[in-house]
């Protein structure tokens, strides 16, 4: 793994060493407090970790993505809502979720937390879903 691929934090000098974080733990803590907000039906993922959830284990990170830049970190929110849901209240509350669980966790700033809303869940369609999964 490359430098350019880790964050440093940026400590007082205590003599002990570095603390470095990795971009994949960045997009666990942000994709883990996204979707702790209500109104948020789920994230979207990709073919990847639709099969790693399908072999039973969680893959936290899905529907995030971090892009470390100069100016500082980026993060991307693709998600579905929940028919009826404030779409802009609850993207409010997506970011603001975010920014303090990475600010708690981590004591990194965020440049920009985007969500990108990538469709709307009905309460049929849920209902439908998790009939499929028990077949």
């Amino acid at each position: 793994m490359s430098d350019q691929n880790i964050l440093e934090m940026n400590q007082e000098e205590t003599g002990l060493g570095k603390v470095e974080i990795a971009p994949e733990v960045i997009e666990v803590i942000a994709g883990i407090a996204a979707s702790e907000v209500e109104g948020v039906a789920q994230m979207r993922g990709n073919f990847a970790s639709g099969v790693v959830e399908k072999l039973g284990k969680k893959n936290h990170g899905k529907g995030v993505k971090v892009e470390l830049a100069e100016e500082g970190i980026k993060v991307d929110v693709y998600c579905l809502m929940k028919f009826g849901v404030s779409i802009p209240t609850v993207a409010q509350s997506i970011q603001d979720n975010i920014r303090q669980a990475l600010l708690n966790m981590t004591a990194l700033e965020t440049k920009e937390i985007n969500i990108h809303v990538v469709g709307i869940l009905f309460e049929s369609q849920k209902q439908e879903d998790e009939y499929e999964q028990e077949i």
